[in-house]
């Protein structure tokens, strides 16, 4: 039976039973329909109903507040050899750029229904391993300080595995919906999935990048688990993922080396190798205090603190705000998190399965990449080039952010109409 025929009632009009059947269901569900304190009136505008406010408004105070942290952090780089030909606006103004062409990307995403982006799944899982290796290709991919992550398209890079990350969760949700009946088999269950995430994770090693190949395997194993498969095995694969993440780390020189520096960054052998940057990061925050040194005063940022636009942009929010700029980035972070799961949970109440795991996925890839690159700043994590989302300079990355909210509100969408007793 479908979500729309359990809301039928006994009699009257199909219409009329279903607007009833849609309000006693709405009561059952996590959340309502409108915003808080909103009820279902006549009288109520359509754009209340229709989409989720709050959710929107943390998503574009996040980009203003990282556009203004990423122009304060860039502005003294031409100062820099490196960075000379550059004006002290240049990161700020592509920043810019790159966020008016991600909401455009993430307007046109938002139009295409769930059921769409459910048949699409398979063949955008197989065009990301197209561009994944297409970026291996040399005079193909473009290679920037040692990784060979991006591909040149005119005067901006594309990086394909942040694609990868929508790709892969779109392509795990659809997985897990057609794979229902085998929940419960290892082998015809889980598996191929497997078998899938490996083939990406290879060709991400391969680049390196093993931070998005360690946000790639979360993705996946939350979706395997919310799809309701065996605890057991589930938690044998998390083993299996945790041992093979600490071999390579093992194995790899230079990936031992920032473990250590991790464990001790102010020592002799670390404070000016692969613990420099942590230790800068340490220094910004402890600068910052209660209430910070002000916007624009950082010290750290003039060119003691590597790559403060990006992965360790934080860090000067941390120097500049203080411990309250610091709490007010966490919470809007945990407040997005947690409304997007519910999001999810709320269409999964209405029987949209894969509408719902897809939501869900996008919640535990969001709220695991902040908390690693939070968890990094903060000293609490090993270093890991992770950016902060919505807020970190870096196009491809914004741009799959917003496409993935825009897909969040298209679920929230069409759970609201299908309450309403409408079409979704």
């Amino acid at each position: 039976m479908t979500a729309a025929a359990g809301f039928t009632g006994a009699g009257g009009s199909g219409k009329a039973r279903r607007r009833r059947g849609a309000h006693a269901a709405a009561a059952e569900l996590p959340v309502r329909i409108g915003s808080a304190g909103t009820t279902h009136t006549s009288s109520t505008p359509s754009r209340v109903l229709g989409f989720d406010q709050g959710l929107v408004w943390v998503c574009v105070a996040l980009l203003a507040f990282g556009l203004v942290m990423v122009y304060s952090a860039s502005i003294a780089l031409p100062d820099s050899p490196r960075f000379a030909r550059y004006s002290p606006n240049h990161f700020a103004l592509r920043h810019a750029l790159w966020i008016g062409l991600s909401l455009v990307a993430a307007l046109v995403a938002f139009q295409v229904r769930m059921d769409w982006w459910e048949k699409a799944a398979p063949w955008l899982f197989l065009l990301t391993l197209g561009l994944l290796i297409a970026v291996l290709i040399p005079h193909v991919g473009s290679m920037i300080n040692g990784a060979r992550r991006w591909i040149a398209l005119g005067p901006i890079n594309f990086q394909p595995s942040e694609l990868a990350k929508i790709a892969i969760l779109l392509y795990a949700s659809d997985y897990m919906v057609r794979k229902m009946e085998v929940k419960e088999r290892f082998f015809r269950a889980v598996l191929p999935m497997a078998a899938s995430v490996g083939v990406v994770g290879s060709l991400l090693l391969a680049q390196p990048d093993m931070g998005a190949f360690l946000v790639i395997a979360v993705i996946a194993m939350g979706i395997l688990f919310l799809g309701g498969v065996n605890a057991r095995m589930f938690f044998l694969i998390a083993a299996i993922l945790v041992v093979a993440f600490a071999l390579m780390i093992w194995t790899s020189p230079w990936r031992r080396e920032r473990i250590f520096a991790y464990l001790d960054p102010f020592s002799e052998d670390h404070a000016l190798g692969k613990g420099y940057q942590l230790s800068h990061a340490l220094i910004a925050i402890g600068r910052g205090e209660i209430f910070g040194v002000g916007l624009g005063a950082s010290i750290e940022k003039l060119h003691w603190l590597p790559e403060a636009h990006t992965d360790f942009l934080l860090a000067v929010i941390g120097e500049e705000f203080g411990l309250v700029g610091l709490v007010c980035v966490i919470f809007l972070f945990f407040w997005l998190t947690r409304r997007i799961m519910i999001i999810g949970r709320q269409a999964i109440a209405l029987d949209r399965v894969f509408s719902g795991l897809v939501a869900q996925g996008i919640g535990l890839w969001l709220g695991f990449q902040a908390f690693i690159n939070i968890g990094v700043n903060l000293g609490a994590l090993p270093t890991k080039g992770l950016t902060l989302p919505f807020m970190s300079y870096g196009g491809s990355a914004i741009m799959a952010n917003l496409v993935a909210i825009a897909i969040v509100l298209r679920v929230d969408v069409e759970s609201r109409a299908l309450m309403r007793g409408g079409r979704k």
